[in-house]
Parts: structure tokens; sequence; C-alpha cells
């Protein structure tokens, strides 16, 4: 989100701030098109793909079915070590939240997720989330300017660590897909917020 949805990306500019050729931007460009980030219009020029609301309730579906099962797994295997891992993980969540730091929070929210992962025996599982969660990234980092919604992203965090610390596979499975709705929940809060940011089409 530091490129807005429909800003406009000038190929040269950004080949001269990095003081590169253009041939390695044009390489960065055409990954992030066949992505879904970049929209390359012949004689128009290129843009900051808005996000599509008919792609996001698919990716959070798997996005939730495979982290619950990292949840459940990461009660069976949780050593006090990695437990006290994911407290100081948590830590710096609510460090972030109490200076307004919304990077810095979001980089621990993904230390978090590819920690239970990690702890269930699986980091290859938050390999293929990536790569299933691009536009979902996008969106959360809408959501999280919103009201309160930080302060519940913890709340919900606080639970699931509560239910692996517990060695109890049914709570944290819950926990995980209680957490992940929410994101369903706020879609269209989100997108009365930002409505230029989204894509609408096949809506």
């Amino acid at each position: 989100m530091q490129r807005r949805p429909g800003e406009v990306i000038s190929e040269a500019e950004i080949a001269l701030s990095y003081g590169v050729s253009r041939t390695p931007v044009r390489e960065a460009i055409l990954k992030l098109a066949d992505e879904g980030l970049l929209e390359i219009f012949p004689q128009s020029g290129i843009f900051v793909s808005r996000i599509p609301i008919a792609a996001l309730p698919e990716a959070i579906i798997v996005r939730k079915a495979l982290e619950a099962t990292t949840a459940q797994l990461a009660t069976e295997r949780a050593a006090a070590s990695q437990i006290l891992v994911l407290h100081a993980i948590l830590e710096r969540q609510r460090e972030a939240n109490a200076v307004g730091d919304a990077d810095a929070f979001h980089r621990a929210d993904e230390m978090f997720h590819a920690t239970i992962a990690e702890i269930a025996g699986h980091p290859g599982i938050w390999t293929l989330i990536q790569q299933v969660k691009v536009h979902v990234d996008r969106y959360r980092r809408l959501t999280l300017p919103q009201q309160g919604r930080i302060a519940r992203v913890i709340v919900e965090h606080e639970a699931i660590l509560c239910a692996i610390e517990a060695h109890d596979p049914t709570g944290a499975r819950a926990a995980m897909e209680r957490h992940l709705e929410s994101l369903l929940d706020n879609i269209s809060v989100t997108q009365d917020i930002n409505p230029d940011f989204f894509d609408k089409r096949n809506q």
C-alpha cells in the first residue's frame, strides 16, 4: 500500500531512483502484473491494480482452512520456548499499537502467523498462504487505521495463543477461524471508507 491502487507507475522514474537500467525494472513490473498487483495498458500506461473485491472471500476462506490446521497442530508440538516466542511477538504488537506504528504491527502480525506454522512443523504452509493472500494483505492494511481494529486483532491473537499454550487443539482451531472470519465481516465497511481502492467487477 505504499503505492496506492490506481496510481500510475513510471518505469523510468523507478529505474532512476534505484540507479539501475530499465531492464530489471521491466522484469519486476511483469512479475507484479502476473501476481495481479499491476495492470499494464499498452498506449495508456502502468497502474497499481485496484483490490479485487470478488477475490477476497475465496482467499480468506483458503487462508482460514490452512491456518486453522496449523493452529491445531501447533498445540500438539509447542514447546515452552516456542510459546515464549509467541508471547514476545504479541508484546511487540501491543507496543506497536501503543505508539500507533501500523507498519511495525503488521510485521509482527505476519511473524505471529508464520511462527505458528513453524511450531506446527509445516513452515511451507505459510509460504503457500503468502501466495494466496497477496490482495488480502493490501485490504488488511486498509483495515488497521479503523477505530479499535488493532486492539481487536490483539485480543484475537491472545485467544489463539492461550489455546496453543493450553494444548487445546479444538480451542486453537476455533480461535484462528474466528480471527480470520473477522476479515470477511469487515470487507464492506473497508470498501465504503476507501471506494476508489477497490475493483468491483464480478462482485
